[in-house]
């Protein structure tokens, strides 16, 4: 993964999912922090839980951090 941010996770939508971009490439739209976790686990990151996803500064929140999923 490049840059320091590496991995932005949108504002959420009107059905409560948030776009997850990875490396300039949208993964899909995540519903909880177990969602996040999966996709880093797809981009390589195996280890990846929801624990890391809250604390990771790989993560850039937009709209709300890891506790944020309805609009």
């Amino acid at each position: 993964m490049t840059g320091s941010h590496p991995v932005v996770i949108y504002p959420p939508d009107e059905d409560g999912g948030r776009r997850v971009r990875i490396d300039g490439t949208i993964s899909g739209r995540a519903y909880s922090a177990r969602d996040v976790a999966a996709f880093m686990q797809q981009a390589g990151l195996q280890e990846f839980d929801e624990m890391d996803v809250v604390r990771s500064d790989l993560i850039e929140w937009r709209g709300g951090g890891p506790d944020i999923w309805t609009n």
